[in-house]
């Protein structure tokens, strides 16, 4: 793909996030490279965005979870530096650790750390010597939380904060701006597939996918700030987490779930595609 328009390559299943990214990023006049496992969906996507936008695209496939294709991905960096990196790709579980999938969590934190952490790298190394760029982790409002059944994600998805709160520091002043988006509960194809019972969530804490990433690329436009929490409303609650005592917030887990139910709020990234 060669083209005098900037290059966006984002990770994760085509719908949801993914979809609004893409969507979002054409109009803004980039060219895509999406990656994920289903290369049929992420090639209707790249003739929907050819035939509405005027964007070019590059369709990757390739599972995050297995090294050799992150190599691909690594590779595909490298041969031809991008202009902005969306890691996405992700995905949720609902089990304790004693009763789930040991393979499952073990890709989550392929996934979710080493793959994000590669790609990161690999983009950041192309972009700081042109003195320009965008790295964009999808983290969540879990990576506040601790909660049974989320584990590993509730972890993975503090790293990739954290991993950006101090990517920002290396980078400041080379002209590079990297963001950690956190979002909340959002409409997308992430809670479907874990069988949340929406009717038991509040309406207004519910996000639209447009909205959660128009107020990403609005702090990628004006370059702050570093960790995004899209609503207002989240920003109150991660305001009040950040700052209420650890054993506060296990009694309220506790009484919330009555020692059984499930009840983590995993929210942000795609569904593993």
């Amino acid at each position: 793909m060669t083209s005098p328009r900037p290059v966006a390559l984002i990770t994760g299943a085509s719908a949801g996030l993914v979809r609004e990214f893409a969507i979002q990023l054409a109009r803004a006049g980039y060219d895509l490279v999406l990656v994920a496992r289903d290369e049929a969906r992420l090639a209707a996507l790249g003739l929907e965005l050819l035939a509405e936008h005027g964007a070019g695209s590059e369709v990757l496939r390739a599972d995050l979870s297995i090294d050799d294709d992150v190599d691909r991905v690594v590779e595909r960096i490298d041969r031809s530096p991008i202009d902005l990196l969306v890691n996405n790709a992700g995905f949720g579980t609902k089990r304790t650790l004693a009763n789930t999938s040991r393979a499952a969590q073990d890709a989550m934190v392929r996934i979710h750390v080493l793959a994000a952490n590669r790609l990161a790298q690999a983009a950041v190394q192309g972009m700081v010597p042109r003195g320009r760029g965008v790295v964009i982790n999808v983290s969540s409002i879990a990576s506040w939380l601790s909660s049974r059944g989320n584990v590993n994600y509730n972890a993975t998805k503090a790293w990739q904060r954290a991993f950006i709160e101090s990517l920002a520091l290396e980078v400041e002043g080379t002209g590079v701006y990297v963001q950690a988006l956190c979002p909340g509960y959002t409409h997308t194809e992430f809670h479907a597939r874990l069988e949340v019972d929406k009717a038991r969530i509040p309406g207004f804490m519910w996000m639209r996918a447009e909205d959660l990433v128009a107020e990403s690329l609005r702090a990628v436009r004006h370059k702050r700030p570093v960790v995004v929490v899209p609503g207002a409303g989240y920003r109150v609650l991660v305001l009040i987490i950040r700052f209420m005592p650890r054993w506060v917030w296990r009694m309220l887990v506790n009484m919330r779930r009555g020692g059984r139910r499930s009840g983590a709020l995993s929210a942000g990234s795609s569904i593993v595609d």
